[in-house]
């Protein structure tokens, strides 16, 4: 199933902000992340299932704060203890998932279509969410993931890559506008490219 674009609305491809006489390589890349599919997955506290014991997609879930699984199509989030994001471009784990979680032992729950996702790439990303995350970066690395708010907007941060910086946000459908603008209007300052 095609998702419905969140920012088909807003989201205009083009130059803004401080980008005259900067080579375009400079400037902060804003899109929106489309056609992933999203589970939450949440361990029961009465559960007693190994959690080393399922992998999927070659990933398995760890239990490490701010860690996170990957491989080139997917990404796996810690959220907080028994609870974790699954983020991938493929879509037939949905028929794995069913099968590997028992309801018994674990909650899952499809948030594809609930979800804006909106990703900044460029060594000044990291400076645009200072101007609104209350959250110490100089922490955070490649695969590590964090929640937070983003003026006064709850988000999920998933740090990609960190040289040059790609990250990814999440947050609800209903705030993605909101979102967008909120990071658009710190990205002024650095100049920024919709892609």
């Amino acid at each position: 199933m095609t998702s419905i674009s969140v920012l088909k609305n807003v989201h205009k491809k083009g130059l803004f902000g401080d980008h005259e006489n900067k080579n375009e390589d400079s400037l902060i890349k804003v899109s929106e992340r489309k056609n992933l599919i999203i589970f939450q997955i949440v361990q029961y506290k009465s559960s007693s299932i190994s959690i080393k014991d399922i992998n999927i997609d070659g990933l398995t879930l760890n239990d490490e704060t701010l860690k996170v699984s990957n491989n080139n199509d997917t990404r796996i989030l810690w959220c907080g203890p028994k609870s974790w994001l699954l983020v991938s471009s493929k879509k037939d784990l949905l028929n794995s998932i069913n099968s590997l979680f028992k309801e018994s032992d674990f909650a899952i729950t499809d948030l594809s279509h609930s979800r804006a996702i909106i990703e900044l790439e460029g060594n000044n990303s990291v400076e645009v969410l200072k101007k609104g995350c209350p959250f110490n970066f100089n922490e955070l690395k490649k695969n590590n993931c964090v929640n937070s708010v983003f003026n006064g907007i709850t988000i999920t941060i998933d740090i990609i890559e960190d040289n040059p910086n790609k990250i990814r946000l999440f947050a609800l459908r209903s705030f993605g506008e909101s979102l967008y603008h909120s990071i658009t209007d710190a990205s002024l300052e650095f100049g920024y490219k919709n892609i």
